[in-house]
């Protein structure tokens, strides 16, 4: 991956560690539904346990959908099955992203877990977010079903070995009132991927003597920058060709009961 660290001063004088890249776009991770946006999905097969059986699939987009210009990415993640309709817990995602698209941005600076942990979205300078989104997690609590819809920021978080990774905030009010931070490690991928994004995700805390949450969609924008009512769709660099058959992605999970499961799908060549 293409990146150069770069030092320099920030707002209160002390030293800030600073990003100026065109990287591979497996930095990016997953991304919300975009109004308009092709998308081709999937459906996984899955090796499971014999007592739960889990799928997923995936649905990569890009909007606007144009060769060799500017866009967001997006992909969304949703998650089926399990007992009572509630999948067990994802614990680790690879989401793995096509050759030749980059995420374009003059200048990053990484922000701090620790400060994204202890501060939130306040704690981060506004140059190292590169995306927003939502979840919708669920848990089968006795006899029923307690769902809660979670607010997603991402950032980029301190390089490791002069690799990017990936900070997801995620936060919570009712019922639950959690706020968890995702990482993302960075790993080298075989074509037709250029990289993948590997994320663990902890325990997801509900209720005294009640499960862990299921996460059941994942949805962020990558490259866009929130507003109201709309989306500012700006940082992925899209190349000049496509593949045959689109731009591949794929996806790989393991979840909490010892299951796994993968899917497959594609973003449609611009027409």
């Amino acid at each position: 991956m293409p990146a150069r660290v770069v030092e320099r001063a920030g707002h209160n004088g002390s030293a800030m560690r600073g990003i100026r890249m065109t990287i591979s776009l497996g930095l990016a991770g997953a991304a919300v539904l975009a109004a308009g946006a092709c998308t081709a999905p999937v459906s996984a097969g899955a090796t499971t346990a014999p007592a739960e059986v889990n799928t997923a699939n995936i649905e990569p987009s890009f909007f606007p959908d144009r060769l060799d210009t500017k866009s967001s990415l997006t992909f969304t993640i949703r998650y089926t099955g399990g007992e009572d309709g509630v999948p067990s817990p994802v614990r680790r995602s690879v989401l793995r992203f096509p050759v030749g698209v980059s995420l374009d941005l003059p200048e990053l600076s990484d922000c701090p877990v620790s400060r994204l942990r202890a501060r939130g979205v306040g704690g981060c300078p506004p140059q190292s977010k590169l995306g927003y989104g939502s979840a919708l997690v669920e848990v089968r609590a006795g006899s029923q079903t307690l769902t809660e819809n979670v607010s997603m920021s991402i950032f980029l978080g301190a390089p490791r070995n002069l690799e990017p990774t990936l900070e997801i905030l995620a936060r919570g009010y009712t019922p639950f009132d959690e706020r968890v931070v995702l990482i993302g490690s960075m790993l080298s991928d075989r074509r037709p991927y250029g990289q993948a994004l590997s994320i663990v995700i902890p325990p997801i805390r509900t209720l005294t003597f009640e499960p862990d949450a299921s996460i059941v969609k994942f949805s962020l924008v990558i490259g866009g920058e929130q507003r109201e009512h709309q989306t500012a769709a700006d940082a992925v660099l899209l190349p000049s060709s496509c593949p045959v058959g689109g731009f591949p992605f794929a996806a790989a999970f393991t979840y909490a009961n010892g299951s796994s499961a993968s899917a497959v799908a594609s973003a449609p060549c611009p027409r």
